[in-house]
């Protein structure tokens, strides 16, 4: 397997697969024998007392978890993990990082083998292992790339390594915000929300939509009839900087299925998966409650959250009181509605803090349904990384929700009925 190029940018994997397991083996047992590799783990194999591998046995060991028969005509992986060349890592952290790639990959039952090459400047690592489990059952290769880039992402905020290039899309896509003087709003827009939909993760529509938000964009979901038909439909708009509307809505069919309300909904699927797996949650936790107990007002809070590379959306109703709150880091790409984070991330929280003299909200409403921070309406958006304006009491909502029209009730009909 041939290494990377020296001047590709944060940690690239390379998978290969196929038959020949001796060769592989060899291939990384030469580095050894020639002072450029030694082995820094196993799992599932006999580690030798001296430490030293020896072709013999460790094809036995490999050999011995092959089945008789099985399906599958090239049996062994072979991958490639490198660092950026500015990342030290010691031995402990790349056989970590080894041992959590092929974890998160699939691989953690079955048997590995993780080399340290030395033989170029950017010290990498190469892992073998069988495609193939005791069952002789095929290790799932779904989306095997696409995986591996998610979990090298994951790995690298974790261990606060250089990011890869192709995390760097954000940059290079010069994302900003609609400005509706500048003409030609749908590619504006599309500009704005494809990248984004490919890049940051969220949960419901409304976090996505916090997260538009911040690019003067504009969602609403539309519900009704054509031919019979009940349909769920989106429509993106442009926003000047007080949340008006300033353009006509654009069908999300005009932006790609990815927009539309079907494409919405497997990504908020996908990004709870990928939450759940990589602790997102747990990490943000301490780092946001330290900025807000050292906040001494939500303009100083704000500031503290722009230092972590982090923006809040909060949406207000008339009378100025907060109901939603939105967190949104940038570097994790991760939208998270303050609930989901925990009780004192909360709205009725964030509302005493900022807002000591409003009046508590009372629990029982029976004639007025108060807004969940997650399905909620958007009011006004206030600060964050693209705005320093101050936040305004009395703002209307942002985005007015688009109920369901109600279904027209049968007339009863009396008498004899032919």
């Amino acid at each position: 397997m041939s290494d990377f190029p020296k001047n590709s940018k944060g940690m690239v994997a390379k998978i290969s697969t196929g038959k020949d397991l001796y060769g592989t083996l060899a291939y990384n047992q030469t580095k050894v024998e020639e002072g450029h590799a030694k082995i820094l783990d196993a799992n599932l194999l006999p580690y030798p007392e001296d430490g030293h591998f020896r072709m013999g046995e460790t094809m036995e060991a490999f050999t011995a978890w092959l089945p008789s028969h099985f399906r599958t005509e090239k049996p062994v992986i072979h991958i490639s993990l490198n660092p950026h060349p500015d990342d030290v890592l010691t031995d402990g952290q790349l056989a970590a990082i080894g041992r959590e790639y092929m974890e998160k990959l699939g691989y953690g039952n079955q048997p590995f083998l993780i080399f340290k090459h030395t033989d170029i400047d950017r010290h990498h690592i190469h892992i073998v292992s069988l495609r193939v489990d005791s069952g002789g059952r095929k290790i799932s290769d779904r989306f095997e790339h696409r995986r591996s880039k998610e979990i090298t992402g994951q790995l690298e905020l974790k261990y606060g390594l250089h990011p890869a290039e192709g995390q760097k899309k954000a940059e290079e896509w010069k994302l900003r915000p609609v400005d509706a003087a500048r003409g030609d709003i749908r590619r504006q827009i599309a500009d704005t929300v494809k990248p984004l939909l490919k890049l940051y993760r969220f949960q419901s529509m409304g976090e996505f939509r916090a997260l538009l938000s911040l690019y003067n964009i504009g969602m609403e979901e539309v519900w009704g009839e054509a031919g019979g038909r009940a349909y769920h439909g989106i429509v993106y708009t442009a926003l000047d900087a007080d949340g008006n509307k300033v353009a006509t809505p654009i069908k999300s069919a005009r932006l790609g299925r990815m927009a539309g309300a079907e494409g919405l909904q497997r990504r908020m699927e996908w990004s709870a998966s990928r939450i759940r797996a990589d602790g997102c949650r747990e990490r943000l936790r301490p780092p946001l409650a330290d900025a807000l107990r050292k906040a001494g007002d939500e303009v100083d809070f704000r500031r503290r959250l722009a230092a972590m590379n982090m923006d809040l959306v909060l949406r207000r109703n008339e009378s100025g009181r907060i109901y939603g709150v939105t967190f949104i880091d940038h570097t994790s790409r991760t939208v998270l509605n303050g609930s989901r984070l925990g009780k004192e991330f909360s709205a009725n929280v964030l509302e005493a803090r900022f807002n000591p003299q409003s009046e508590p909200v009372c629990k029982v409403q029976p004639h007025v349904a108060t807004p969940e921070p997650e399905t909620g309406t958007d009011g006004k958006v206030l600060g964050g990384l693209l705005s320093v304006i101050e936040p305004e009491t009395g703002a209307v909502p942002r985005y007015p929700r688009l109920h369901k029209p109600d279904k027209k009730k049968r007339r009863r009909r009396y008498g004899r009925q032919d």
